[in-house]
């Protein structure tokens, strides 16, 4: 395969054969002194001569290069010298060793310094890019050809460096391994890509040795049915941080709600470009990334959330629904609408896309209603054990309170005086309407993220009309809707909820009047301070108002619900099966609100 040099050449000669550049081939002359190098023969001083040193032989080829390492001593160099030139002791290619039968040599495992021959023309070719030969130094050349061929067109380096690493770990017992390392370099791409490679061998039928191909040669993580190729990375998802810059990752309830975050119009997000290892269709594998060429590209937006406040959200919500009872909490900021807080139990985010009534909480939109139609907070408003619309309603509080004003009512949670005041004043559909107009419920919301909006339908019958006044029937809503309702109040003037700050925002129809809102918040506060939210709110200070809301949940366990603000931050809050309003969900809500201080 190599021409042997000449006994009287000399040192230094470079032997250029078969287009590889540098290969310093060994030979030694007539008296066995070894003329290559630094390699030599010293005398021990008695006569003997003992041979030293290491010998690099070093293969150039366009794109390749294949670098071994021999350690040889004595009659070794013969051998090597001979076994890689093609002399008379070589079994290679058939020939003949003395004694030795040509079948056995035929048969017989490749020899550790075949092996690296076989390994640097393979290597070498492979490099240079000639395919068809390559895959002819393998056992199965058109397998190997059109391995090679698939890596080339579908990864597409630039170029291809192969370099020898010494010996290796092989497959089977007897036949020499040898591992080679890769390194691909790409257009556009400053990094190379490195990895490690192991080579077996065998003999062909003709009894050469050649490469044992598989298709881990290529890589050592491809197997049968796996494909490498450059692919583009999925569309760059990015990672939001809070308001302040903190990371959002570790929150339970933001794990799915994060990749729903887009980035901002306009923005120069590139999907990026990598080598994956990829499985056979229908396998379920994920294609793993083994080379990023072009890092995906997304910039960073920063959500309205509030990481402090967010792990108080989580912390509530997590208590709350210990015992399984689904929980969902939601904190704002009136002042601005955004959303500093969001969290859930469960796989569902009930927080933004639940619905649900929301109990005697709407009594703060009923209470808004009345307050336009003429009702005072002072206006006397009886509160009787029992009222029908013909349907019976009753309340949770028992006995007749005829001296009840609306105040009382509300701060009591009085059903009847509601129901009643409310048939009497308010026409069917009002409710809705007011909802719509002045607090935004049942506009078209886009927070940043998927949500729900508010269901307030016109009800058909009187006994819907009143099941509406108290939060009950078909109205459906969650902790986001409600936690406006709470924030609208506190700052008098509806802002719609956003995750991000350049979310496009709806606008209601018409402002909360002023008056109504002053009166509103006197009536939260004294809910917050004296009536059924006094327990959960007790302790807080500055600026408070809250309203509870229990629903009936047809025999089984009441809903707890529960909406309050302290200053600039409003809470909603509620628990499935959770019981009354000041319990479960006002524990739940009260724990944010003193997180966050006075807002």
């Amino acid at each position: 395969m190599f021409e042997e040099h000449p006994k009287d050449r000399h040192e230094g000669y470079d032997d250029r054969h078969d287009g590889y550049e540098g290969f310093d081939q060994l030979a030694d002359d007539d008296a066995g002194h070894d003329r290559y190098g630094p390699y030599h023969e010293e005398d021990d001083g008695d006569g003997s001569r003992q041979r030293s040193g290491t010998r690099r032989i070093v293969m150039v080829a366009a794109g390749g290069v294949f670098a071994a390492l021999l350690a040889v001593g004595g009659y070794g160099v013969y051998n090597v010298v001979t076994a890689v030139s093609g002399g008379g002791s070589s079994t290679d290619g058939g020939h003949q060793a003395s004694g030795t039968p040509a079948k056995t040599q035929q048969t017989a495992p490749p020899t550790a310094e075949q092996a690296e021959a076989a390994a640097k023309e393979f290597l070498a070719a492979w490099g240079r890019g000639d395919l068809t030969a390559a895959g002819g130094l393998t056992d199965r050349p058109e397998s190997a050809r059109a391995a090679l061929t698939a890596f080339h067109d579908q990864v597409g380096p630039r170029s291809l460096t192969l370099t020898g690493t010494g010996r290796a770990p092989g497959d089977s017992p007897g036949e020499p391994a040898l591992g080679f390392r890769v390194k691909a370099e790409f257009e556009g791409t400053p990094d190379a890509w490195e990895y490690d490679g192991v080579l077996n061998f065998a003999r062909s039928e003709d009894g050469r040795p050649v490469v044992r191909w598989k298709p881990s040669v290529i890589h050592p993580q491809l197997t049968q049915g796996r494909t490498i190729a450059v692919k583009a990375l999925p569309d760059p998802v990015s990672k939001p941080a809070d308001r302040n810059g903190r990371p959002l990752d570790a929150f339970p309830s933001l794990r799915a709600v994060l990749p729903q975050i887009t980035p901002p119009d306009g923005s120069d997000a590139a999907p990026g470009r990598a080598v994956m290892l990829s499985g056979a269709s229908g396998t379920g594998t994920e294609p793993e990334q083994l080379f990023v060429l072009t890092p995906a590209s997304a910039p960073q937006v920063r959500l309205t959330l509030d990481a402090d406040l967010q792990q108080a959200a989580e912390d509530a919500v997590k208590q709350q629904s210990a015992n399984g009872n689904p929980a969902s909490l939601v904190a704002i900021q009136p002042s601005t609408g955004n959303i500093l807080a969001m969290a859930y139990s469960g796989g569902f985010n009930r927080a933004v896309a639940g619905g649900q009534a929301p109990g005697s909480t709407m009594k703060v939109i009923t209470s808004a209603a009345l307050l336009e139609a003429g009702v005072s907070p002072d206006t006397v408003v009886p509160c009787k054990a029992t009222t029908n619309s013909p349907r019976a309603w009753h309340n949770d509080e028992p006995g007749d309170f005829p001296s009840y004003t609306l105040a009382d009512d509300f701060s009591h949670s009085c059903n009847t005086g509601f129901i009643d005041k409310g048939l009497e004043k308010l026409q069917p559909g009002t409710l809705g309407k007011v909802a719509r107009e002045q607090f935004g419920l049942g506009l078209e919301w886009h927070i940043g993220i998927a949500s729900r909006d508010a269901t307030i339908p016109t009800p058909g019958t009187k006994d819907e009309t009143a099941a509406q006044f108290i939060g009950q029937g078909q109205i459906q809503v969650n902790s986001l809707l409600m936690a406006s309702v709470a924030a609208t109040v506190q700052n008098g003037t509806f802002h719609q909820p956003v995750l991000r700050a350049d979310a496009k925002r709806a606008t209601a129809p018409a402002k909360l009047p002023a008056d109504v809102a002053r009166d509103l918040r006197a009536m939260m506060a004294r809910t917050a301070t004296q009536g059924t939210a006094r327990t959960p709110m007790a302790g807080l200070s500055g600026q408070i108002g809250a309203k509870t809301g229990t629903v009936e949940a047809g025999g089984q366990a009441n809903n707890s619900w529960f909406i309050a603000y302290r200053g600039d931050l409003a809470v909603a809050a509620e628990v499935e099966g959770g019981g009354h309003g000041f319990s479960a969900a006002g524990v739940a809500a009260a724990q944010v609100l003193k997180a966050g201080g006075k807002g």
